[in-house]
């Protein structure tokens, strides 16, 4: 489980090809507390376990699933990469509870400015759509954001000089791929709504569900 709260960025060093997957060499070191063998790192958004460490960073192993379906499979070395450690169950929850669990690729088709902040528009396929609400949470790239505009097509977020400094968001441009992760409690609403209307609302039913 992660915050959507960049701990810090990496850089890609390379991607080998591994049979059915691959592995990621990041340049990442400098932690205040050194990662661990197995623990789990979110990597612009996506959940990895890290296989190797070195002196200059780590290495995780990633499936060609992983990469057909999210932005990995097309970072060059050098690229920026958001990076979060799995949240400890003693840390503050300063976002909101990231999965690591990438729902779909989006598109940035516009970048425009709001005061100091700046506001990147999404397109997204119609069944990410509905799984957002105005003012509801969504992770982009492994970054917690606020939806500030929704339609049937794309969102808005707005991202505040602090955010742009730290995540890799700050080179995105239009025409560039985003990792998104829709709310996970907004997924559990939906399922159950989808129940209701499939089998209908009984007391029973509401119930189950602890709204009585």
């Amino acid at each position: 489980m992660f915050t959507g709260l960049i701990e810090r960025m990496g850089r890609l060093i390379r991607r080998e090809e591994r049979g059915a997957g691959g592995r990621l060499a990041i340049d990442a070191s400098g932690w205040s507390e050194p990662l661990i063998l197995g623990e789990s790192v979110a990597v612009e958004g996506v959940c990895l376990t890290v296989a190797e460490i070195s002196a200059r960073g780590f290495a995780c192993d990633i499936l060609q699933e992983t990469l057909a379906r999210t932005t990995l499979g097309l970072k060059k070395p050098g690229a920026a990469l958001n990076l979060e450690r799995a949240l400890r169950p003693d840390g503050r929850l300063g976002g909101h509870f990231v999965t690591g669990h990438v729902d779909g690729v989006g598109e940035l088709t516009a970048r425009g400015q709001a005061g100091p902040d700046v506001v990147l528009t999404i397109q997204a396929a119609e069944e990410l759509i509905g799984g957002m609400v105005l003012k509801g949470s969504i992770a982009v790239n492994g970054v917690s954001l606020t939806i500030a505009r929704l339609s049937e097509r794309d969102f808005d977020v707005h991202l505040i000089p602090h955010t742009l400094k730290q995540t890799s968001l700050e080179a995105m441009r239009a025409g560039e791929s985003v990792n998104l992760e829709t709310d996970m409690l907004g997924k559990y609403v939906k399922g159950f709504l989808a129940q209701t209307q499939s089998k209908g609302v009984t007391l029973e039913r509401l119930g189950e569900a602890g709204f009585l």
